[in-house]
């Protein structure tokens, strides 16, 4: 009776143990990773039979089925019809090469990352284990902690400057008794108009230099002018607050545009409507309607003088460059400022557009920057002229030019922002070194005559060196990353 008892005490507590055994294998087994030994052989077995019965019928169709769609005999074609097909003979040869083994290892595959996720889910991280299967899945290697991946950044690769000869002097024009401050070219390329501290405009032939007409009307220095396209007018600002339209068939005054309230120092025309930009010691740029003289929008927002404004046919349609050191995009049609450019540390003192290319480069004395339109996205600077630069132009050629408060010129590359020439310019005789300033310039409509007006009361016209080739004058281009880095 004793040994019964004790037999089938044993008994439960075996049974006890194995339970114990079991609650803590299930309990502590989800951590570990199961490897590939819980696919059995017979799981395989069982996956291949299913794969072949249900899915391999229908991965390809027999020749029979494709030529009757092909021959646009449209019928519907079932999984039955297929396995009686392929039951009589007519199985592609397609069917017969598929590497049945390959796809059972897919699904196997599959299946094991549906438990590592299943896993991982349900200790809410994922195991190492998984993360390094993820990676080898993928192609990426070995498994990296997050925030330690090294990103591989592109190349720099510098654009190669375009080759360009050397410009040099070909006449000096000598007229004005004072600082020549504005200049203009007509759009018939016949004559240029020149205005001066000394108060007059005179009007140049572009081809001999000889001086054609001046133009009184002023009371303090001129600082802008502008030739219209559409119609036979000049129009001329000054320090005087005015505003002027000449017409060049009478050569008077038919228009004044009041409501500056100090000195009007740059202006701009826009090619295509009848509109007049001005900007001034104010700190505003003022729109006007040519024909009525009616003020349209007042573009207000600078903390600084004005002092250069351009205008294009496209948003932005007026840009403006101040003293307060910012450059501004602006709305035409709301009055409003699109955008502010805060990259320069110094007085922007000139902008100009590109004549073909949707950007423009503005100038101050700590850098010269180019911009690409319609957001004013930065592109690149033009490092190496170290003075106030006073003037830009930019010609069809892609060639710009930029001139300083101390007489230095420079030549540069759009594309590249690649000085290919440095000079100074060389002042009339009787005149102080002093008086080697630069403060206006612009390309006549071909773009191979360059005109500078300048402290030393002349005009010069600047050409291309006709005789300069790649071998005399060789582009020394060297890049550094700094120098593309800096913004």
């Amino acid at each position: 009776m004793a040994s019964t008892q004790h037999r089938e005490g044993s008994v439960e507590l075996r049974t006890l143990a194995r339970a114990t055994v079991d609650s803590t294998r299930a309990l502590f087994n989800g951590s570990s990773v199961v490897q590939n030994d819980a696919l059995t052989e017979s799981q395989k077995v069982k996956i291949a039979a299913k794969y072949r019965a249900e899915y391999l019928s229908s991965l390809n169709l027999p020749r029979s089925i494709e030529q009757t769609a092909n021959s646009k005999q449209t019928q519907l074609v079932t999984a039955p019809q297929v396995r009686k097909q392929i039951a009589y003979g007519g199985t592609s040869t397609s069917i017969i090469q598929t590497n049945v083994e390959e796809q059972v290892q897919q699904v196997l595959g599959s299946m094991r990352g549906k438990e590592q996720k299943a896993r991982a889910k349900k200790h809410k991280t994922p195991t190492r284990e998984l993360v390094q299967a993820a990676a080898q899945r993928s192609g990426a290697g070995e498994y990296v902690p997050a925030g330690q991946q090294i990103v591989r950044k592109r190349n720099y690769e510098p654009v190669k400057p375009v080759w360009h000869a050397p410009w040099k002097l070909m006449r000096v024009i000598s007229g004005h008794i004072g600082w020549v401050r504005a200049l203009a070219v007509e759009p018939g390329n016949q004559w240029f108009a020149s205005g001066s501290v000394d108060r007059t405009i005179k009007i140049w032939d572009l081809a001999s230099g000889t001086l054609k007409l001046t133009l009184t009307g002023h009371i303090s220095p001129v600082r802008g002018l502008a030739v219209s396209g559409r119609h036979p007018y000049l129009f001329s600002c000054g320090e005087d607050k005015q505003v002027k339209c000449w017409d060049l068939e009478t050569n008077k005054v038919v228009r004044q545009y009041h409501g500056h309230l100090s000195g009007v120092y740059t202006l701009a025309l826009h090619p295509t409507l009848d509109v007049l930009v001005t900007g001034g010691r104010d700190s505003v740029a003022r729109v006007w309607d040519m024909r009525t003289k009616q003020q349209i929008h007042v573009l207000a927002g600078h903390r600084g003088t004005v002092a250069t404004v351009a205008c294009q046919d496209a948003d932005p349609q007026v840009i403006t460059g101040s003293m307060d050191s910012t450059v501004r995009l602006w709305d035409l049609a709301a009055g409003k400022s699109m955008t502010t450019l805060t990259h320069h540390k110094k007085a922007v003192r000139s902008i100009a557009l590109h004549p073909s290319e949707f950007g423009f480069a503005s100038a101050s004395s700590d850098s010269i920057r180019q911009w690409r339109c319609p957001r004013g996205d930065f592109v690149q600077s033009f490092d190496g002229h170290s003075s106030i630069v006073n003037t830009l132009s930019v010609n069809s050629d892609g060639v710009m030019f930029s001139g300083g408060d101390d007489g230095s010129m420079r030549f540069w590359d759009w594309r590249s922002a690649y000085c290919f020439q440095q000079t100074e310019t060389v002042v009339q005789p009787g005149s102080l070194d002093s008086e080697a300033g630069i403060f206006c310039s612009t390309f006549d409509r071909t773009g191979f005559r360059l005109i500078t007006g300048e402290a030393d009361k002349t005009i010069k016209i600047w050409k291309e060196d006709d005789e300069a080739t790649e071998e005399t004058h060789p582009v020394d281009f060297r890049p550094s990353l700094s120098r593309r880095l800096r913004y």
